[in-house]
C-alpha cells in the first residue's frame, strides 16, 4: 500500500513538472517581440540580437549605417548568400528606435504623447495589434506617417477608425497610417506603457519633438555559428561597453538561459550602466523572471519522481531472481536457436529452387521440426521435476553406475556437459531464487 501511494504521489508530481514546462514554453512564444528570428527564417539558422544605448552613448544614425554597410561583406565573407529567387528577398532586417515626446493636433484639440522615433522595419520586431489601418516604414522616403494608439484616436476623432486622417505635428501634416491597441496588463503597465503612444519616423521625433537620442537597435541576420550574430554586433556596432548592453533574443527563454537566471539570482537586479529600458524590453525581462522561477520549481517537482524512481529501482535489482550472466546466456540461446532457424529455411529454399525437395518431404520436415520442439519442451519440464525432487540423475537417462562408465571425480560424460550447457541459465535463475 505504501509503495502504491508513493508511485501515486510521484505520477502526480511528474505531472506538475509537464504542466509548468508546457506553461513556460508558452510564454517564451507568446513574446513576439523576442521571436523575430524564427519568424524571419522558418529553418531555425537566423539569430535576433538587441542593443540598449545609454543616454550619452552618442549613437547616431550615420554611425549605424556605416554598421549596415559591413554586414553584407561579413556574411559573404562567412559565405552566407541569397539563395531566394526573389528579388526583393533580403539576408538581414534592422531598426533603431528614440524615445521622446510629440505634440498632436487635428485644429481643434491638442494632444502631448510619448512618442518612439522609428528607423528601418521596427514593426517587423514589434508586431502590435493593429485595430485599424497599417504600419509604416522607417525606410520610407516620406516621414510623414504616423502610427497612434486607441486613446489618442478617441481623444483626437473620437473614434479608432481614423486610417488616412491627418494630425499636424509641429505644424506638419501627418498621416495616420494605422491604429494599434497599446499592450496592457500588469506587466506592461509597470513597464511604463501607462499613457498615450505615437510611432512617428525618427526624423519627426528629432525636428518636430523632444528626442533622447538613439537608444535601441535590432537586427535579425544569418547565425552560420552559434554565436555569430551575437559576437558580429558585439564587436563591430562600435559603441563602448559600458555604454550599451546587448541581448541575444533567439534564446533567451531557452531551458539554458532559464537555469542561468537561476545562478545569477540577486546580481541581475543590478546595473551599472546608465541604461534606461524600453517598455518591450522591460515586459520582456519580467517574463524572464516568471519562466526562472517557473523552471526552479519545475526542477523541484521532477525531482521527486527522479528520487522515487531510483529508491524502486535499488529495491528491485536487490530483490531480482536473475543475474546479467542468466540472460547472456538466454540471449545467446535465443540467437543460436535464430542462427539454426535460417540456415534451415535457406537449405530448404535451395533444395526447393534446385528441385530436389517434394513436396511431402517439406511436410515431413515441419512435423520433424515440431516433433523436435515437444521433445525438448518434454526436457526441460522432466528437468525441473528432477531438480524438484532433488534428484542427482535426469529422468530416463541411466546412472554411471548401471552404464559401468569409469569416470573419474571432477570428469563429466560429453551428454552432461550438453545437458549442462543447455539447463545452465534456469538452474542459476533458480538457485538465486531459492536464495
Amino acid at each position: 500500500m505504501k509503495r502504491i501511494v508513493l508511485g501515486i504521489s510521484g505520477g502526480i508530481s511528474f505531472l506538475i513538472f509537464l504542466i509548468l514546462l508546457l506553461v513556460s514554453n508558452h510564454l517564451g512564444r507568446s513574446q513576439l517581440t523576442q521571436t523575430a528570428a524564427q519568424r524571419w527564417s522558418e529553418d531555425g539558422n537566423a539569430s535576433q540580437v538587441s542593443c540598449f544605448f545609454s543616454v550619452g552613448s552618442g549613437i547616431t544614425e550615420d554611425a549605424l549605417i556605416e554598421f549596415e554597410h559591413t554586414v553584407d561583406a561579413a556574411l559573404t565573407e562567412a559565405s552566407v548568400v541569397q539563395e531566394s529567387e526573389n528579388p526583393g528577398a533580403r539576408l538581414w532586417a534592422d531598426a533603431y528606435s528614440a524615445d521622446g515626446q510629440v505634440t498632436l493636433s487635428n485644429g481643434k484639440t491638442n494632444l502631448t504623447a510619448d512618442a518612439i522615433g522609428i528607423g528601418g522595419d521596427f514593426f517587423l520586431f514589434h508586431p502590435l495589434t493593429l485595430l485599424n489601418g497599417s504600419y509604416f516604414s522607417g525606410n520610407d522616403l516620406m516621414k510623414d506617417y504616423c502610427v497612434i494608439d486607441e486613446d489618442a484616436a478617441w481623444q483626437l476623432f473620437g473614434s479608432n477608425d481614423v486610417a488616412g486622417m491627418t494630425v499636424y505635428i509641429g505644424g506638419v501634416p501627418h498621416i495616420v497610417t494605422g491604429v494599434i491597441r497599446r499592450p496592457s496588463g500588469h506587466f506592461a503597465e509597470a513597464a511604463g506603457l501607462d499613457s498615450t503612444v505615437v510611432y512617428v519616423s525618427y526624423q519627426t521625433l528629432t525636428e518636430l519633438g523632444d528626442s533622447h537620442g538613439i537608444n535601441h537597435y535590432e537586427i535579425v541576420m544569418p547565425n552560420p555559428v552559434t554565436g555569430f550574430a551575437y559576437n558580429y554586433v558585439k564587436e563591430k556596432l562600435g559603441a563602448e561597453e559600458k555604454e550599451v548592453e546587448v541581448v541575444e533574443n533567439t534564446s533567451r527563454y531557452s531551458l539554458l538561459s532559464r537555469l542561468k537566471l537561476i545562478a545569477e539570482f540577486g546580481t541581475r537586479s543590478m546595473n551599472g550602466k546608465a541604461i534606461i529600458y524600453p517598455y518591450w524590453e522591460n515586459i520582456a525581462r519580467g517574463y524572464a523572471d516568471v519562466l526562472m522561477v517557473l523552471t526552479l520549481f519545475g526542477i523541484l517537482f521532477l525531482l521527486y519522481p527522479v528520487g522515487l524512481a531510483i529508491v524502486f529501482f535499488c529495491i528491485w535489482w536487490r530483490h531480482k531472481g536473475w543475474t546479467m550472466k542468466d540472460v547472456w546466456h538466454k540471449l545467446q540461446d535465443f540467437a543460436e536457436r535464430r542462427i539454426e532457424k535460417l540456415r534451415e529455411k535457406r537449405k530448404e529454399r535451395k533444395a526447393k529452387e534446385s528441385g530436389e525437395a517434394e513436396p511431402g518431404e517439406e511436410a515431413s520436415g515441419k512435423k520433424i521440426r515440431k516433433k523436435r520442439k515437444k521433445r525438448k519442451k518434454s526436457e526441460y519440464d522432466d528437468f525441473d521435476e528432477a531438480e524438484e525432487a532433488g534428484a542427482e540423475e535426469m529422468p530416463g537417462e541411466p546412472s554411471a553406475e548401471e552404464a559401468g562408465a569409469e569416470e573419474m571425480p571432477g570428469e563429466q560424460s560429453a551428454e552432461g556437459a550438453r545437458k549442462k550447457r543447455r539447463f545452465g541459465w534456469r538452474r542459476g535463475g533458480r538457485k538465486n531464487e531459492e536464495a
